[in-house]
Parts: structure tokens; C-alpha cells; sequence
């Protein structure tokens, strides 16, 4: 496994250059892809007013796991179909995808049309996810990426923050259809300014798509997906259904990577794993760090709300004293990185950060008051600023701009499977502290403000305890999974970040070992 510097043939397919526009190109990107981060959330708020107008309760969780299934699906193969066919076109068709499935849910007349719909929403926010990071990684070299991480860790503040705010809004004032038509005039903005605004070299590939990778990797990815939404929860992690879907996932994947070895073009590129060990190192980072988000982000308004007794109504405000502390210190460690090329120290930090943070956070009792808490939210907020940036970038400096659709997509798909895993071994772990508590609470975890109020002391105490105890379990984990974060930043080999290369169509010598087997140019 080379562990060498990028190389000069390698420098050679780095972007022309920065447009001077290039912060007025990256804003079109970033509201595609703000849109795809809070339409989830605004739909979860909105989630109780669909049911009781369309009904269909039982099938509740599929309108989420729909879109989450197909998203992830198709993740790496929009990737791949931007390396092949040019990073525009098809970023564009996926926000046209994305357009037309808001339109159709906002339109549902049942549950199972909404849930279908659904599921074309999801296939356009996959393009939308793969397709953004590839994009800023053709348009901004990873040495001057630095400079433009403050814009991406806004949107995922804003989106983290201000979906659930207005998700309520909308369906308060608006109703919930609204929460879908809302998308349609931002994405048409979005699609219009960048068809006007975003010029990157356009490229074509004949090359025969993997078809066989495609089915295998879709396989795999549903298989995992399906087992870690329904572990827990639908069935028990030692059931048959999970049992069967584990054999699933690990048998597709041994396939997967047999038929990528022999593929010409394979979907997911087996080189990008093995060509150099920062990038499995990223992705590892990015993992840890997902799954602190999503961990941060379910349980931290559920202990505050309930132990803590904050408004359910701000819910999103709560999150302030984490996502804060990501955008400002992302900001910084970027103008720092591009200003002097070193990088290794800030996910070294950053996981040091986030395993101490989520380590106090799981120290957390009936008593700690919100003040103490938000002080270990910084800590995390933190942590998560100066590893997440910092690890895509990692990531992008690791590949050849050749594959750079498919290694971004991969980092968006593992950041995506770390989220669903984290969030069902997260509920396992709650689930089990909340029943050995209180061993009569059967199928019910959570309980309203109104109804803890009036429960007897003895009972309220027993289930904040409860509470507690699970959160605590959580945020151990976190910190556990953080620590190996931590050692993988220690790990990372700090190579040169690439500069602008020059403007040329040459591809690097080290594709061209590959057989010849397709034609490419740009014009």
C-alpha cells in the first residue's frame, strides 16, 4: 500500500485552477445540497399531521426508510455516472430527480403512494449527496479547499438546526404538503444558477457500466440498511430476519468485491481503498464522526427535554451550542490548512475532542444542570468541526480526479451507513437501559412533558432514571468508537496538498497502466 506523496502525474489531474466566481458557483452546489439535508427533517416534524391526514400509521417508518434505503443505493452509482458521463450533467439531473419527487409526495393521496414518491425523492437526493462534494473537489483544490469549509459546515448547521424549526413553521402555518412544496422553487434556483454559473471540463467515458457491481453493491447496501433500521426495533438483532439480512450483506459484499476485480469499469473502484492508506483512514474519521452526530443529534433533545425539562417547542435551538462551535472552528482550522498545508494535527484533535467530549456526556445524571451540558456539547461541537471537513479533504487528496465521483460518493455512503448503524445500535442500547429500569415499560421508551408531569414522584424519578441510564449507554459507545477515530487521525500520513495543476486533458500515467479499454477527452 503506497504511502508516498501524490505524485506529479497525479497533480496533473488536479482542477485548472479556482474560478473567481467560485463562491457564487459553490452556493448553487450548497443549496442543492441544503436541500436534500433538511428535507429528512422537515418531513420527520411534519410526520405526525401526514398520518393523521393520509393514515396508514403502521407504515409510518417507511416513508424515512425509503428515502434512506434508495439514497444510499444510489449514492455510488450517480458517483460513478459523474466520472463517466461529466460531474454537471448529472448533478443537474439529480436535482431535476429531486424536484419532481417533492412535487409527487406533496401530491400523495395515501400512505403508499407518499412512501413510493418517497423513494424517487430519495434517488435525486443520492445524486445530490455524491454529486456536491465531487463538484467542490473538481472546482477547489484541496490545498486552497481550506478556505471554503466555513460555507459547508454552515449548511449542515443550517440544515441540522433549522429543520426542525421549519418543518413546524410550514406545517403549523401552511400545512404538510407544504413541507414538500416547499423544494420545488429552491431546487429550481439551484438548478437554474448552476446550469448558468457552474463550468467544469466536460468529459465522456465509453465505457461498458458495471452492471453486475451495480446490483451486487445495491444488494449489499439495502441488506444493511434494512437490518440496521428494523434491528431493535421491527425484530430482535437475533431474529431470523436480521440473521438472514446480515448473510445477505456479507455474502453480496464478497461477490461485490470478486466482480469489481474482473469489471473494466467498475461502479465502486477497489484502488481507491488500496492506493493510498489515507483514505480508509478518512473514512474511518468521517464514520466515527457520523455516528456522533447522529447520536448527539436524537439523544441529546430527548435527555434535555426530558431530564432537563427544556421546550420541546425549540428543539432546535438546543442543538445551538454543538453546531456553533462546528462552523467557527471549521472556518478557522480551513484558513489555517490552506494557508500553511499541514492538516494531520486538526483530526488528531478532533478526535481527541469528540472522545472527551462524548465521555462527559455520558457522565450526565438527573442533576447535571444545562449549563454543564452545553459545556460538553462545545467540546463535541468542536471535535466535530475539526474532523469532518478535514477528513474530506483527507479523502480527495488520496485519489486521482479520475475517481474522485466515486471516492466522494464512497465517503458520502459511509458516512450514511455509520449514521444507520449508529442509530439502531444506539436505540437497542436505549431500549435495553429504559426496560431493565422499568421492566413494566413494554414497547414505550418515550413519554411526553404533559404526561411526566402527572406521574407520581416515585415513577417520574424511575423513569428519569431511566432516561439517564440510557443516554449514558449512548454517549459511552460514542466516546469508545471516537477513540478509535482518534488513533486512525494518528495514523494518517500527511502528504502535500494538491494545488491547481495545470490545464490540460491529459489523464495521469498511472491510469493509463489500467488496460485499454475506454476512450476519454474533454472539449
Amino acid at each position: 500500500m503506497s504511502t508516498s506523496p501524490a505524485s506529479p502525474a497525479a497533480l496533473s489531474t488536479a482542477p485548472a485552477g479556482t474560478p473567481r466566481n467560485v463562491r457564487w458557483v459553490l452556493f448553487g452546489v450548497m443549496l442543492a445540497m441544503l436541500l436534500s439535508m433538511l428535507d429528512n427533517m422537515v418531513v420527520g416534524t411534519a410526520m405526525p399531521t401526514i398520518v393523521g391526514d393520509l393514515g396508514g400509521l403502521e407504515h409510518i417508518s417507511w416513508v424515512v426508510t425509503a428515502y434512506t434505503l434508495v439514497t444510499a443505493v444510489t449514492t455510488p452509482i450517480w458517483g460513478k455516472f459523474g466520472d463517466l458521463f461529466g460531474r454537471k450533467p448529472m448533478y443537474l439531473v439529480s436535482i431535476a430527480v429531486f424536484i419532481a419527487g417533492s412535487a409527487i409526495c406533496g401530491a400523495a393521496r395515501s400512505m403508499p403512494e407518499l412512501i413510493a414518491f418517497r423513494a424517487l425523492q430519495g434517488i435525486g437526493a443520492g445524486g445530490i449527496g455524491a454529486g456536491a462534494f465531487a463538484l467542490i473537489a473538481a472546482l477547489v483544490p484541496p490545498r486552497e479547499r481550506g478556505r471554503y469549509q466555513g460555507m459547508t459546515a454552515s449548511v449542515m448547521a443550517i440544515g441540522t438546526i433549522g429543520g426542525p424549526l421549519l418543518g413546524g413553521f410550514i406545517t403549523g402555518y401552511w400545512g404538510w404538503r407544504w413541507a414538500f412544496y416547499i423544494n420545488l422553487p429552491l431546487g429550481l434556483l439551484a438548478l437554474v444558477w448552476l446550469w448558468r454559473m457552474l463550468h467544469v471540463p466536460a468529459r465522456r467515458i465509453k465505457a461498458r457500466i458495471d452492471w453486475l457491481g451495480i446490483a451486487l453493491l445495491t444488494a449489499t447496501i439495502s441488506a444493511i440498511v434494512l437490518a440496521a433500521t428494523w434491528a431493535g426495533t421491527t425484530y430482535a438483532w437475533g431474529s431470523w430476519q436480521i440473521l438472514t439480512l446480515g448473510t445477505v450483506a456479507v455474502l453480496g459484499l464478497t461477490l461485490f468485491v470478486l466482480a469489481e476485480r474482473r469489471a473494466v469499469e467498475p461502479v465502486l473502484p477497489l484502488t481507491i481503498f488500496t492506493g493510498h492508506r489515507n483514505f480508509p483512514l478518512a473514512t474511518i474519521l468521517l464514520l466515527a464522526a457520523g455516528v456522533a452526530v447522529f447520536g448527539a443529534g436524537l439523544y441529546l433533545p430527548l435527555f434535555q427535554q426530558t431530564v432537563q425539562d427544556a421546550s420541546a417547542a425549540n428543539s432546535g435551538l438546543l442543538m445551538l451550542p454543538l453546531m456553533i462551535p462546528v462552523v467557527i472552528v471549521s472556518t478557522i482550522a480551513g484558513k489555517v490548512m490552506s494557508a500553511t498545508g499541514k492538516y494531520k494535527i486538526f483530526p488528531v484533535l478532533g478526535g481527541g475532542f469528540l472522545t472527551v467530549g462524548l465521555g462527559l456526556l455520558a457522565t450526565m445524571g438527573t442533576g447535571t444542570s444545562r449549563i454543564l451540558t452545553c459545556t460538553y456539547m462545545v467540546l463535541v461541537g468542536i471535535g466535530l468541526g475539526l474532523t469532518q471537513q478535514m477528513a474530506g479533504t483527507i479523502a480527495q487528496n488520496s485519489v486521482d480526479m479520475r475517481d474522485m465521483g466515486a471516492a466522494m460518493s464512497s465517503v458520502t455512503l459511509f458516512r450514511t451507513l455509520g449514521g444507520s448503524l449508529g442509530v439502531a445500535i444506539f436505540g437497542s442500547l436505549f431500549t435495553r437501559a429504559v426496560h431493565s429500569h422499568l421492566p413494566g415499560a413494554g414497547g414505550d421508551t418515550e413519554t411526553d412533558a404533559h404526561t411526566l408531569a402527572h406521574l407520581p414522584a416515585r415513577a417520574k424519578d424511575a423513569y428519569l432514571n431511566a432516561v439517564t441510564s440510557g443516554t449514558h449507554q449512548i454517549f459511552l459507545t460514542g466516546a469508545i468508537l471516537c477513540a478509535a477515530a482518534f488513533i486512525a487521525a494518528l495514523c494518517v500520513i500527511e502528504t502535500p496538498l494538491r494545488k491547481a495543476g495545470p490545464p490540460t486533458g491529459t489523464r495521469s500515467r498511472q491510469r493509463d497502466r489500467r488496460p485499454q479499454r475506454t476512450s476519454a477527452g474533454q472539449h
